[in-house]
C-alpha cells in the first residue's frame, strides 16, 4: 500500500510538471533556452551586420573623392526656365562666394553652426548614437502624427547627402547616407569635414557656403561676419525659405534668438556676449530687382516633383508664359491698383496654358503669390455659377424674373442701388448685377446645384449652401475663378491651368512632353452659349463697361461688401483673365468695385494681349433642347412693380435709361414719363444695345459710330440723357 501511494504521488508530480512548463530534473527551462538563442542569433546578425557595414563603408572610402577634387566640385541643380517663345528669361542655381578656409572662417560662425546643426560633432564618428536615440524617443512619442524622424543627422550625415545624394526621404537614402558619412568620418579629419561643410550647404536664395549667404544677406564678406550675423545665417539650415531675413524677418530674428541661446548652452558664448548681440539691428543688403515673372516661377517649378524623377543634372524646363503679356500685366496692375492695395492677375489660353501671371505689386517686397494662394470672397463673380444653375434647370436668357424685395430663410439681400426696378429679363438682371434676382434664382434652383456648379467649373476650396452664398461668400483662389472663366469661353469645356509643357536636360534629353487634353464637357453648349450672352451683356451695357476693348468682350464683375474686393473676370479672342484687387489684412477700400480699377486694369492688359489675334464675335446662339422648346407660364413671375426704382451699376453710379415709351396695352392710358421716382427700366433699348433688335427709324435715338469692327458686333444706340435724382451712398455687399 505504502509503494502504490508512493507511486500515484510520484504519478501527480509528474503530470504537474508538465502542464507549467518546467523542464526535466537537471535541464534549464525552456524560456532560458529560447533567450539563449535568440542572444546568439542576435550577436551572429549583428556581426553579419557590422562587417557588411565595414565593406560598404570601406568600398565607399575608395570612391569618395579627394578634399581637393570635392571643392572643386558643384553642388545644387541648375535650371534654365524658357518663355513660351524658347526664350532663356530665369536661371536658377547654385551662387558660389570664395571658398574660405576653416583659418579665414570667423570662429563665431564655426561655433554658431557646430552648436545649432551637431554640438558632439568633435566627438562620433560620423553617426551619433546619442542624437539617434534622442530622435527616435521623440519619434515614438509623436507616433501617428505623420512627423519625420530629424534631428539625428549630424553635419557629417548632411554634408554626405549634400554632396552625393538627394533630399528624398527615404530609408534606403538614409542607410546610404549613414554609410556615406561614416566613410568621409574615415577619410579626412574634422577640420576637412566642417572646411566643406561650411562651403558647402545651402542657405537659401540659391547661395551655397557662408561667403555666399554672407554676400547675399549682409553685403560683405563672411571673413567679417559678427556674432549677430553669424546666429542669422547658422539659424537657416534648418529651413532656408522659412528663416530667410528677405523673405520673413521675424521668423529669420527668432530662429537667430534660438541658435544664440544654443551656443550659451553649449558654453561657446557668454550669456553677456548673447545680450550684447543685438540681430534686430543687423543691416541687410539691398535686394536686387527681381520681374514679376516669379511669381510664375515660384507656382510653376514646383509641379517639376510630380512630373520627372528627382537627380541632380542641369535642366531647361519649357514654360506658357508670354513675355510680352507679362509686361504688359505688370504694367496694368501697377498702374490701375490703388494706393496701398495689392493686386493680382492671370491670364490664361484657351487650353489652360498660363500666359501670365502677378501675384502682388512688388515680388520683392512680397513674394506671396496672391494669384494662386489668397483666399478672397468673389462677390457678384460668383453669379456665373449662379445662372449657369438657372440657364440649365430651364431658365432662358429673355425670361421675365422681378426684382423686388425678398426674404430667403431669413435672410434678406439688398441691391447696390437700395432700390428695386420690377419685372426685368435675365439678361438685364445679370448686366446690372441685380441681388434679388440672384438670391430668387438660387433659392428656386437650390443652393447646393449652385455649389455643384462651382465644384464642376474647379472651384475647390469650402463652398456653403446658405442662401447669402449666392453673392459670393465664399472664399475662392484668383486662379480657379479664372479657370472657371475660361471654361465658358471654351463653350462648357473644363480648362486646367498649366505652366510646364516640356523639360530635357542640358543636352536635351526629353524628360517630359505634356500631352494634349480635351478636357471634359461641363455643360451643355446652350448652357455656355446662355452665359457668354450674358457675359457679354454685362460688358456692353453693365457693371463691366468699364473693361471694353473695342473687340466682343464678355466678363462680369465682382465687389464685396465695404469693398473689401475688387474682381472683374472675362474673355476676348481665346484669352481669360482675372483681376483682384484687395488688401492683405481684408480691411475696406474706398472706391474699390470690380468695374472700376479691376475692369479698368483688365483692359488695359487685353489690349495688349489680343492685339494680334484675330478679332472673334462669341457664340451665343442657344439651341435648346426639345424639352425646353414648350411654352412655359410664365404666371410665375408676377408682376412688374409699378413705377419701377431705378437703378444704379455695382459702382453705386446712376444707369441712364430712356423713358419707356412702349404703346400703352389695352385700355391703359399711356406711360407718363416720372417725376421723381428715378428713371423706369426700358427693356426696348437694352436690347438695342445688345444687337438683339435694330433701332427706331423713326428718330427716335441718334446712332452712334459702332463700338468695334468685329464682323458681329452690335450697333450702339446713345440713348437721351436721363439724369436721376440724388441717390444715398451707394451699398455694394455682395456686389
Amino acid at each position: 500500500m505504502r509503494r502504490e501511494r508512493q507511486q500515484a504521488s510520484s504519478g501527480k508530480s509528474s503530470s504537474a510538471g508538465k502542464g507549467s512548463g518546467a523542464s526535466p530534473k537537471g535541464e534549464p527551462p525552456r524560456w532560458r533556452v529560447w533567450m539563449r538563442r535568440l542572444i546568439r542569433w542576435g550577436l551572429g546578425l549583428a556581426l553579419v551586420g557590422a562587417v557588411a557595414v565595414a565593406v560598404a563603408v570601406g568600398i565607399a572610402v575608395q570612391r569618395i573623392p579627394s578634399f581637393e577634387e570635392l571643392k572643386k566640385s558643384p553642388a545644387g541643380q541648375t535650371i534654365r526656365i524658357h518663355a513660351a517663345d524658347g526664350t532663356v528669361f530665369l536661371s536658377l542655381g547654385p551662387n558660389y562666394g570664395r571658398w574660405l578656409t576653416l583659418r579665414e572662417t570667423p570662429q563665431v560662425m564655426q561655433d554658431a553652426m557646430v552648436a545649432v546643426e551637431d554640438r558632439r560633432f568633435r566627438y562620433h564618428p560620423g553617426v551619433d548614437p546619442v542624437g539617434m536615440a534622442r530622435a527616435a524617443a521623440v519619434a515614438v512619442k509623436n507616433r501617428g502624427s505623420g512627423r519625420r524622424l530629424q534631428g539625428a543627422s549630424t553635419i557629417t550625415q548632411q554634408l554626405a547627402r549634400n554632396i552625393f545624394l538627394s533630399n528624398s526621404y527615404t530609408w534606403t537614402r538614409k542607410m546610404r547616407e549613414m554609410v556615406l558619412a561614416l566613410a568621409l568620418e574615415w577619410k579626412f579629419s574634422k577640420d576637412e569635414l566642417l572646411e566643406l561643410y561650411l562651403n558647402k550647404v545651402y542657405f537659401g536664395g540659391g547661395s551655397y557656403g557662408i561667403d555666399a549667404a554672407s554676400r547675399r544677406f549682409f553685403g560683405h564678406s563672411a571673413t567679417e561676419m559678427s556674432l549677430s550675423e553669424a546666429a542669422v545665417v547658422a539659424g537657416l539650415v534648418k529651413a532656408p525659405s522659412r528663416y530667410s531675413p528677405t523673405a520673413d524677418a521675424q521668423a529669420a530674428l527668432g530662429r537667430a534668438g534660438v541658435v544664440l541661446s544654443v551656443m550659451v548652452d553649449a558654453g561657446v558664448i557668454t550669456q553677456a556676449q548673447a545680450d550684447s548681440a543685438e540681430p534686430a539691428n543687423v543691416q541687410l543688403a539691398a535686394e536686387t530687382g527681381q520681374n514679376s515673372a516669379r511669381y510664375f516661377t515660384d507656382w510653376a517649378l514646383p509641379q517639376l516633383d510630380m512630373l520627372i524623377d528627382e537627380g541632380s543634372e542641369a535642366l531647361d524646363v519649357y514654360t506658357t508664359i508670354d513675355l510680352g503679356m507679362q509686361r504688359a500685366a505688370t504694367a496694368s496692375i501697377q498702374a490701375n491698383v490703388p494706393k496701398g492695395v495689392q493686386g493680382a492677375l492671370v491670364a490664361l489660353d484657351r487650353d489652360g496654358a498660363v500666359r501670365a501671371m502677378i501675384g502682388g505689386t512688388d515680388y520683392v517686397t512680397s513674394n506671396y503669390n496672391r494669384a494662386t494662394q489668397a483666399l478672397r470672397q468673389p462677390g457678384s463673380a460668383w453669379k456665373l455659377f449662379v445662372y449657369m444653375a438657372a440657364l440649365e434647370s430651364g431658365y432662358k436668357v429673355d425670361d421675365e424674373v422681378v426684382d423686388e424685395p425678398v426674404t430667403i430663410n431669413g435672410w434678406s439681400p439688398r441691391n447696390s442701388s437700395g432700390r428695386f426696378s420690377g419685372a426685368m429679363t435675365l439678361r438685364t438682371a445679370f448686366a446690372y448685377s441685380v441681388n434679388t434676382v440672384a438670391a430668387k434664382l438660387g433659392d428656386e434652383v437650390g443652393f447646393s446645384a449652385v455649389a455643384n456648379m462651382a465644384r464642376r467649373f474647379g472651384i475647390t476650396t469650402p463652398v456653403n449652401t446658405h442662401p447669402s452664398m449666392v453673392l459670393g461668400s465664399a472664399e475662392v483662389r484668383a486662379i480657379d475663378m479664372t479657370a472657371a472663366f475660361a471654361a465658358v469661353a471654351r463653350k462648357g469645356v473644363s480648362v486646367q491651368p498649366y505652366g510646364i509643357t516640356k523639360v530635357t536636360t542640358a543636352d536635351g534629353r526629353l524628360l517630359y512632353q505634356r500631352p494634349a487634353e480635351r478636357g471634359q464637357v461641363l455643360v451643355d453648349n446652350w448652357v455656355a452659349a446662355g452665359i457668354t450672352d450674358l457675359l457679354q451683356t454685362a460688358v456692353a451695357t453693365g457693371t463691366g463697361k468699364a473693361a471694353q476693348i473695342g473687340r466682343p468682350v464678355a466678363g462680369k464683375t465682382g465687389t464685396t461688401s465695404s469693398n473689401k474686393d475688387g474682381w472683374f473676370l472675362g474673355f476676348s479672342s481665346g484669352i481669360t483673365t482675372g483681376v483682384w484687387m484687395g488688401r492683405d489684412d481684408a480691411k475696406p477700400v474706398g472706391g474699390l468695385q470690380g468695374g472700376r480699377a479691376p475692369a479698368k486694369a483688365f483692359a488695359d492688359f487685353m489690349r495688349v494681349a489680343v492685339a494680334r489675334r484675330p478679332v472673334e464675335a462669341f457664340d451665343t446662339e442657344v439651341k435648346l433642347p426639345e424639352w425646353q422648346l414648350e411654352e412655359e407660364d410664365d404666371a410665375y413671375f408676377g408682376a412688374p412693380e409699378e413705377g419701377g426704382g431705378g437703378l444704379t451699376d455695382e459702382n453705386g453710379m446712376p444707369i441712364e435709361l430712356p423713358y419707356d415709351s412702349r404703346p400703352p396695352q389695352g385700355d391703359a392710358p399711356p406711360a407718363a414719363p416720372p417725376q421723381d421716382d428715378g428713371p423706369v427700366l426700358n427693356q426696348q433699348w437694352i436690347e438695342e444695345q445688345t444687337g438683339r433688335r435694330p433701332p427706331p427709324e423713326n428718330g427716335a435715338a441718334p446712332k452712334a459710330p459702332p463700338q468695334t469692327k468685329a464682323p458681329a458686333q452690335p450697333k450702339v444706340v446713345v440713348p437721351p440723357v436721363v439724369k436721376a435724382p440724388p441717390r444715398e451712398p451707394a451699398r455694394t455687399d455682395g456686389n
